[in-house]
């Protein structure tokens, strides 16, 4: 049976699931096609942290599926913008993962993603799959992945 790891950038399925559908991402369905076939070695969803009870219930409804939840504090700058991206977490936690795993799949349309994914499919020889909504994920991103799969249909609620 193959080995899968798995990362999912919560922030970027969140919005962009939001801006293309006004709908939200169904994790149990993308567990069980992500995991079809294929058992687990690494399973992470990075989120922000900003400790109120909806978000920990959140939380607890990923950990229940198998994701170990990664959190990062939620900066609030000065001039009132946000701080609070992983991927630098991601990309050190994909290449860690390089040894346990036959196929990677990471759920963001962030075209920073785009070398790693190249990097990971083309000279390490790994099947990349990358979930995300089409018309917001980067081409680049798409392209480079072995395989893209669409956000859309039975992957969103609602």
């Amino acid at each position: 049976m193959q080995k899968v790891a798995i990362f999912v950038d919560v922030q970027n399925v969140y919005y962009t699931t939001r801006q293309a559908y006004q709908k939200h991402f169904d994790y149990n369905q993308f567990w069980r096609r992500a995991t079809l076939n294929r058992t687990p070695v690494v399973a992470n969803a990075y989120a922000i942290h900003r400790n109120d009870a909806k978000q920990r219930s959140f939380q607890n409804i990923l950990r229940g599926i198998g994701f170990t939840v990664k959190l990062k504090p939620y900066i609030q700058r000065a001039d009132g913008s946000a701080k609070g991206d992983w991927d630098v977490g991601i990309t050190i936690d994909m290449m860690d993962a390089i040894n346990q795993a036959d196929v990677f799949v990471l759920v963001s349309g962030d075209g920073d993603f785009d070398l790693l994914v190249n990097k990971l499919a083309k000279e390490k020889g790994k099947v990349v799959e990358v979930y995300g909504v089409p018309q917001l994920t980067a081409d680049s991103l798409s392209m480079s992945a072995s395989v893209f799969h669409p956000i859309s249909g039975d992957l969103l609620l609602g």
